[in-house]
């Protein structure tokens, strides 16, 4: 490589293997320039870069020209502040106070075990929760004047997780065997997040997520009862009284609605990318593509120098010590495990003739090559993957990462989607140390277990090496770094024993190590990234986005232990068991066109929403007069449920023609209508009643008590999810107005109760209900046309039917009377 500017060339190493080594052997050099001081006159700095071949023969490869060098000018950091003098006295702590209750109060308290000098700065670092039980003090890192006994240390150990568990203990909904995973830390941060951009739905998941329900279900589905009597007379009650649950602080991750370059910078802060070109450069659209040859990496500082270090530089022999070269990471090759994170996708591009697609995920990393086609999702334009991929990298020659989303096809081949690209390496040498994001809190285990290869105390003693700041200083309640003292909790109480650990105390001042001066910068936070997809095919076009985040760990590091599980939750199988007993009140839509008489020939249907193909419905209870209706009606629903996310997940085809299920996520709400039924036309629509499964009103007891108001108003609601069982009776609707009014019964149970305890629909084996004691009256009148006689005519008109029968006999007497009287009088006179 030629770097030539101002006149003079400096010449770099020849990279002697460059597929298995693109980096140079010399890693800094320098030359001296005279530029003049108005930076408009400043002249181009050209990148050559030439392939020596043998015989001494040289190719251009490619070149590259920056115009403004205002970029690479040197700024020295700003003066050190005034050291703040502290005016309250230290209060140096007795071994004996450090086991009372004032140690746990405030970081005030527990800050000074030692005198502070006018030289430190005391800071103190605010807990926002409480924190998990902590680990045991650094092993490299003493605690001076106190060393825990082992012993203590292995019992509070064995303890730990237990302690965890009791403090953590949380209920949402009977059913949900394990509800605090991954998801429910990341829904709570979608909710945070929507708090504090003010909107209840952020637009980056409103397509992906098309459920507001599912924003807040990692919190709203973790509840505490503070109060054990509470709790119990809770759960028999089965009601959702908000006054006495509240929302259990889960730790949050940091939503990004963008690239973490976006939010970071480039990461270039050690070395910048400088694209490559060959060629004439013209105006046409995608020629800088076609002249793209390679990129190059590297960094330039301007040093304003005097004449006397001008000569100094010319007169010395080492140039060894460079300024440019303190703090620059060695550029050998280092081998990474990578760990990507694919969360979901959103507005993909179509790319079936149905307007979906059927999304896959392609990894690529050098010639290392992860495709996931097996687990397609099918029909989805926001799919969810849930997916985590582990693979090795060496920089610099495997430093790409390419994610990539195809569209499925059974017949040909896959069409592209889009793809991302993210430059590993640059990451990985980042002071913002965007290799593994930083966790609001540290835990040992569970959803939140802290997952880098290095706990927090040994992270603030490596970045404080890397530096020069000298080793932290670990005190009691406090931990001194350049000067400014981090003042904090670091001493817990585990099963009444005192111990001490200085990993919540490490991985706060890491959060804030932005304000350690000088080489202070923000730390990537643990997030979750959102990075747009782009083809080739169709340039400048957004092609959708990928919710995702990328770890980075070095081989001759400690190994970081498992991957976290983002895989989607699975349903868990559920049956609802309704039992239709009576309704009353129903509306009378007949009329009997004989007698006037209003009627209604009743029935009653229900389905959960999202399963409308296994729609249920009772058999008729004809003739109601009054608008009861007797049915003893078993339905039965099967269906598959989210406890965590509170939802129904139903699979099923589209079309006939659909080669594959769609799978989609609908709150679990129960349908109930009551219809009149008619022989010769369409069935009358008389009430319905939606009950949504997670909180309905509680039925009365009485029919006579069942009020429309009761659907609106403040009463007492319950979750069949809780209390698995009730009965009571619910009104029917129509346009406001109550309709009717029906005696229902819930059972819910799990898929291997149905398995075990199954039931029958309708009256059927198993379990059979008897048959309702129903009035003779109801009946289908053209099914028995002589019974429909005898109840609606004969039962109101017998006298005048006899009347008439008697009156219709004595008459064809008569006739017949009259008819046949003069031939028999005639044939009388004749015969004699």
């Amino acid at each position: 490589v030629f770097i030539e500017c101002a006149g003079k060339t400096l010449r770099s190493s020849v990279i002697q293997k460059y597929k298995s080594n693109p980096n140079f052997t010399t890693l800094v050099d320098a030359i001296v320039l005279e530029l003049p001081e108005n930076e408009l006159l400043h002249p181009p700095l050209s990148i050559t870069v030439v392939d020596w071949r043998a015989f001494g023969r040289s190719t251009l490869v490619g070149n590259h020209i920056i115009n403004n060098l205002k970029a690479f000018k040197y700024t020295p950091p700003p003066a050190l502040p005034a050291p703040v003098e502290t005016h309250q006295p230290p209060k140096v702590l007795t071994p004996e106070q450090l086991s009372d209750e004032g140690m746990f109060q405030s970081a005030g308290e527990t800050s000074s075990s030692a005198v502070l000098t006018s030289e430190d700065f005391l800071i103190t670092v605010e807990e926002e929760a409480p924190p998990p039980p902590p680990l045991p003090p650094p092993p490299a890192l003493p605690t001076p004047g106190k060393q825990p006994r082992k012993k203590r240390d292995s019992k509070i150990e064995g303890t730990r997780g237990r302690s965890t568990k009791r403090k953590k203990r949380t209920i949402a909904d009977e059913s949900a065997e394990c509800v605090i995973d991954w998801w429910s830390k990341y829904y709570a941060s979608v909710e945070k997040q929507a708090k504090q951009d003010g909107s209840l739905f952020p637009k980056v998941f409103e397509k992906a997520l098309p459920l507001e329900g599912l924003l807040s279900t990692g919190i709203s589905s973790l509840v505490s009862f503070s109060d054990g009597d509470k709790k119990k007379k809770l759960k028999e009650k089965g009601t959702l009284e908000t006054n006495i649950v509240q929302s259990t602080k889960l730790a949050t991750l940091k939503l990004y609605n963008k690239e973490l370059e976006a939010e970071f910078g480039p990461f270039d802060d050690w070395v910048s990318t400088y694209e490559l070109f060959r060629g004439k450069a013209n105006e046409e659209e995608g020629a800088s593509d076609e002249r793209f040859v390679g990129k190059f990496k590297g960094r330039f500082c301007l040093y304003k120098m005097s004449e006397d270090e001008v000569e100094e530089w010319e007169d010395a022999a080492d140039m060894g010590d460079i300024k440019v070269n303190r703090g620059v990471p060695d550029n050998g090759k280092v081998q990474v495990l990578i760990r990507v994170y694919i969360v979901s996708a959103s507005n993909l591009h179509p790319s079936d003739p149905d307007g979906k697609s059927d999304p896959y995920i392609v990894l690529r990393l050098g010639k290392n090559e992860i495709k996931d086609r097996d687990n397609y999702i099918p029909k989805q334009l926001n799919p969810v993957f849930g997916s985590s991929f582990e693979m090795q990298a060496s920089f610099p020659q495997e430093s790409l990462l390419s994610v990539v989303i195809y569209d499925y096809d059974m017949v040909g081949g896959d069409d592209l989607i889009g793809e991302t690209r993210i430059d590993l390496e640059n990451r990985f040498y980042s002071r913002h140390r965007a290799t593994c994001g930083l966790p609001t809190e540290y835990s040992l285990d569970g959803y939140n277990a802290w997952r880098d290869c290095l706990k927090p105390s040994e992270l603030l003693s490596k970045r404080c090496r890397d530096n020069g700041l000298g080793e932290p200083k670990f005190a009691p309640g406090r931990i001194t770094v350049a000067d400014k003292v981090f003042g904090g909790k670091t001493l817990f109480m585990i099963e009444d024993e005192p111990l001490e650990s200085y990993e919540h105390l490490s991985l706060k001042i890491l959060h804030r190590w932005s304000e350690i001066p000088v080489v202070g910068c923000k730390l990537v936070p643990e997030h979750i990234e959102t990075r747009t997809l782009f083809n080739k095919a169709r340039p400048g076009m957004d092609q959708g986005q990928v919710r995702m985040w990328v770890d980075m760990f070095p081989m001759d590091s400690p190994h970081p232990g498992p991957s976290v599980d983002i895989s989607p939750r699975k349903p868990k199988g559920y049956e609802l068991r309704i039992i239709i007993w009576n309704t009353e009140d129903v509306i009378l839509e007949d009329s009997n066109f004989l007698t006037g008489q209003q009627s209604s020939d009743i029935y009653v249907k229900g389905w959960l929403k999202g399963l409308e193909a296994d729609r249920q419905e009772t058999d008729v209870h004809y003739n109601s007069l009054t608008g009861e209706g007797n049915f003893n009606w078993r339905f039965v629903f099967p269906f598959c449920y989210l406890p965590a996310e509170k939802t129904v997940v139903v699979r099923k085809r589209e079309h006939i023609f659909s080669l594959d299920k769609t799978e989609q996520k609908l709150p679990a709400i129960l349908s109930l209508q009551v219809w009149d039924f008619e022989t010769l036309s369409s069935d009358d629509f008389l009430g319905t009643l939606e009950l949504d499964l997670h909180g309905f009103p509680r039925g009365t007891k009485t029919a006579k008590s069942c009020k429309v108001d009761m659907l609106t108003d403040g009463t007492d609601r319950i979750s069949i999810f809780q209390q698995k069982r009730s009965r009571g009776w619910w009104p029917f609707t129509k346009a406001g107005e109550l309709t009717g009014k029906v005696e229902v019964e819930f059972h819910l149970v799990t898929g291997e109760e149905a398995e075990k305890n199954p039931v029958g629909k309708a009256r059927k084996e198993p379990e059979p209900l008897p048959k309702p004691n129903r009035p003779d009256t109801s009946f289908s009148w053209f099914v028995n046309p002589f019974k429909c006689f005898f109840h609606l005519v004969w039962r109101s008109y017998k006298k005048y039917i006899i009347i008439a029968l008697v009156l219709l006999i004595v008459m064809l007497f008569l006739a017949l009377l009259f008819y046949t009287l003069p031939s028999a009088i005639s044939q009388k006179i004749v015969n004699g």
